[in-house]
């Protein structure tokens, strides 16, 4: 659904965007990460027609963002990260006009308005001042603006940005409902919301694709060590110390109510823990591997030197052309 190939972006000398490649599948839904200045909203923006790019081509729906341009824009809601409200208006009359705007045919306008406000949950504040609404409700009000003409792609850019912990869930819980009825590139900052809203997450460093993937796949693959959950009913100190004499386990720690255990990742160890824990008589009431958290990976990939970026950048770019 989109297709994004070889974009760069110069300001003057500044190199924004790095000859990046990635695309969206129907009906998915993207995480967009990065730090600061890495180039996510830039990228965003020429996706969405807002800016041109220095080099690279990038298509919607098969059309190409900047050789048919109007019939690109019919196919995107954007959300940027300033929704573009206007407070003296109500929720329903603010609709009705970016309707108007985004070519919506007038009889179609009032079926479009109600689809929207139910998607996003706005029929009880329809007859409100945007104005008088809290952020939660301006975010949705914006969103709604991006789905008023249905298009199949929406781009959403940090659409939780300055929400309370409530508004935070509301928002993403609408999101994620939208899934399958629209293509979705989501930007944010908040890692626990890529996890539980996206299919698949592009993580950018300083204008380039660092990893491209599944959260599970990537913490697959870039972990070094592995680590193994344990619950053992038994001596907890006398347990750690046992377990850590078994040849490649690398650290023994407590972990809430269990154990975690650190090895080198070179031999299944599982056979060797079941086996210690079996002759001394303890009870294993639980084992399992644990995965590199969003924020572990999110951080490995955005504080390695820059040769690694570049080697990982292209190893991206690789998986993109397979």
């Amino acid at each position: 659904m989109i297709e994004v190939t070889k974009l760069t972006k110069k300001y003057g000398d500044f190199l924004a965007v790095n000859n990046i490649s990635f695309n969206v599948k129907q009906g998915e839904i993207l995480g967009f990460l990065g730090p600061n200045g890495a180039g996510k909203t830039t990228t965003m923006r020429i996706i969405a027609g807002y800016m041109p790019p220095t080099a690279g081509t990038t298509k919607v729906a098969g059309y190409d963002v900047f050789e048919e341009p109007i019939k690109v824009k019919s196919q995107i809601g954007y959300l940027p990260e300033n929704s573009p409200l206007y407070g003296h208006m109500t929720v329903k009359d603010y609709l009705l006009f970016m309707a108007e705007i985004k070519g919506v045919a007038k009889a179609q306008r009032k079926s479009r308005l109600n689809e929207a406000l139910h998607k996003c949950w706005l029929e009880d504040v329809q007859d409100r001042l945007v104005s008088h609404l809290s952020k939660g409700y301006k975010q949705r009000v914006g969103i709604a603006q991006a789905l008023i003409h249905d298009p199949p792609v929406l781009i959403l850019d940090e659409p939780t940005i300055g929400l309370d912990p409530k508004q935070i869930i509301q928002v993403r819980n609408m999101i994620r409902s939208l899934k399958g009825d629209h293509t979705i590139i989501l930007s944010t900052h908040i890692l626990p919301e890529v996890s539980m809203t996206c299919d698949r997450i592009v993580i950018i460093n300083k204008g380039q694709v660092v990893a491209m993937d599944t959260p599970e796949a990537l913490s697959k693959r870039l972990k070094g060590t592995e680590k193994i959950y344990l619950q053992v009913m038994g001596a907890v100190d006398k347990i750690c110390a046992r377990l850590g004499t078994i040849k490649g386990v690398l650290n023994v720690s407590t972990h809430q109510d269990g154990i975690i255990v650190e090895n080198d990742g070179q031999a299944d160890i599982r056979p060797y823990l079941a086996e210690i824990i079996v002759k001394n008589k303890w009870k294993l009431l639980e084992m399992r591997s644990v995965g590199m958290s969003l924020e572990e990976i999110f951080l490995q990939l955005t504080t390695v030197e820059k040769t690694q970026i570049t080697q990982k950048g292209q190893e991206a770019q690789q998986e993109v052309r397979r």
